[in-house]
């Protein structure tokens, strides 16, 4: 813990004294008289109460010099921040330390991502390096970032602000998770990727392989429970809800698991194993077992999941499931469907 007043550090500096009391006294002693006499010194007072030992020179105070560009969903976010500090005043330190301190989008989601992931043994101040370097390196993981905020926030009704997601949803936090993990799978980095794997599961209950291959506008829909194998892809606008599971059918290797379209909605409970394909605009009713590939624009429920009208005759999907949201319309083909 520093004092506004003490001189900046690498998170090394306190193993380099021969004798670990040297390092620790300096340390006791700030944090028995230091107190917080601003806006910056508090928010490294905050923060560091979920990252001991990290003083992160490069998340200096926001300001509005400091906004990036362009970025309307950050400025968004900022300003939905304020507005709920001005509601709930007590918040306003969780708030400034995860979103209002930060330059931008990539630290703040760096920040949550290492707090939220963090062990005893695994500190936030590590995770937040590494997320960050990632980040840094890698900016489309950012855009998709941003549009998996948005289609949360235009497909959810529960969705109160982008804020609200991005501190408050699983399913977008798994997501950011796993974009991460997966890149450091491609760069043959696979014990940490397999790290976050492990810890995204343990946390929010969201079990996605490193090498799996996710668009960008995805929704994970409550989240809990969904499952995705290694060699699953996931295209643009996506919406898949709890409990689903993309999967293999046994104990082969390679290719192994679904392909799913830009825009195909995955109701609660579905399971769609094999290597398989659901096409673009498909939708795939809540409790289905889906074993064959799915044609674009159609509907397949049940267990075995078959065509709504069948192969002869399938009932093609107008508008764009993953984006409305509609997991009822098909019911309305089926003549013998009775409470």
């Amino acid at each position: 813990m520093l004092c506004s007043s003490s001189p900046p550090h690498n998170n090394y500096s306190l193993l380099s004294s021969s004798n670990p009391k040297d390092s620790m006294a300096p340390c006791i002693e700030t944090l028995r008289t230091c107190k917080p006499h601003d806006e910056a010194s508090s928010r490294f007072y905050y923060m560091n109460l979920f990252r001991p030992g990290h003083f992160p020179s490069s998340r200096a105070p926001m300001t509005t010099n400091s906004l990036d560009g362009g970025d309307d969903v950050w400025v968004k976010m900022l300003e939905e921040a304020k507005s709920d500090i001005a509601q709930e005043p007590i918040l306003s330190s969780y708030y400034h330390a995860s979103i209002t301190s930060h330059r931008s989008l990539d630290s703040a989601l760096a920040n949550i991502l290492s707090v939220k992931l963090s062990t005893l043994t695994l500190p936030s101040n590590t995770l937040f390096e590494m997320f960050i370097s990632v980040l840094k390196e890698s900016p489309e993981i950012v855009e998709s970032a941003k549009q998996d905020l948005t289609a949360a926030k235009e497909r959810d009704p529960a969705c109160l602000s982008y804020v609200h997601c991005f501190l408050s949803f699983k399913g977008f936090l798994a997501c950011q998770a796993h974009r991460i993990a997966h890149k450091l799978w491609t760069q043959d980095r696979k014990i940490l990727a397999l790290l976050i794997q492990n810890r995204v599961s343990e946390a929010f209950a969201v079990d996605f392989h490193p090498g799996a291959k996710i668009g960008k506008g995805i929704l994970l829909d409550h989240a809990t429970g969904v499952v995705i194998g290694e060699t699953a892809v996931i295209g643009d606008d996506v919406s898949i809800l709890h409990g689903v599971t993309l999967g293999g059918t046994g104990k082969q290797c390679g290719d192994r698991h679904p392909k799913i379209g830009d825009g195909v909605l995955i109701g609660a409970g579905s399971c769609v194993l094999g290597n398989i394909t659901i096409g673009e605009g498909a939708k795939i009713g809540s409790g289905s077992v889906v074993l064959k590939d799915v044609p674009p624009h159609t509907t397949a429920v049940g267990n075995p999941a078959r065509l709504i009208g069948g192969k002869e005759n399938q009932k093609t999907v107008d508008k764009v499931p993953g984006l409305t949201m509609d997991q009822t319309s098909y019911l309305t083909e089926l003549s013998d469907y009775v409470i």
